[in-house]
């Protein structure tokens, strides 16, 4: 399993959301990605597993949810909390 650098995560992700799952699109990290129908349940699967590749974590189906995928914001806080309690 590959990990990117703490530093990078945060760009990763954005880039990744941004060029591969919206095509170019730019949004802040606070925008809602799931609600909004931005990202359909495909690109979520897809999202899934680019955040566990990413930060080296598995996640759970019950984590699959609004709360910790909705927003760049909100991956990122329920990232960091799975690796922090990795540790």
């Amino acid at each position: 399993m590959k990990t990117v650098q703490p530093e990078r995560q945060t760009d990763a992700l954005r880039n990744y959301v941004q060029q591969t799952l919206l095509g170019g699109r730019l949004i802040t990290d606070t925008e809602e990605l799931l609600l909004s129908g931005m990202i359909d349940s495909l690109g979520v699967m897809s999202l899934v597993g680019f955040v566990e590749e990413t930060y080296g974590i598995d996640i759970p189906f019950e984590d699959m949810t609004l709360e910790n995928l909705n927003s760049i914001d909100a991956i990122l806080r329920y990232a960091d909390a799975r690796q922090s309690a990795r540790c």
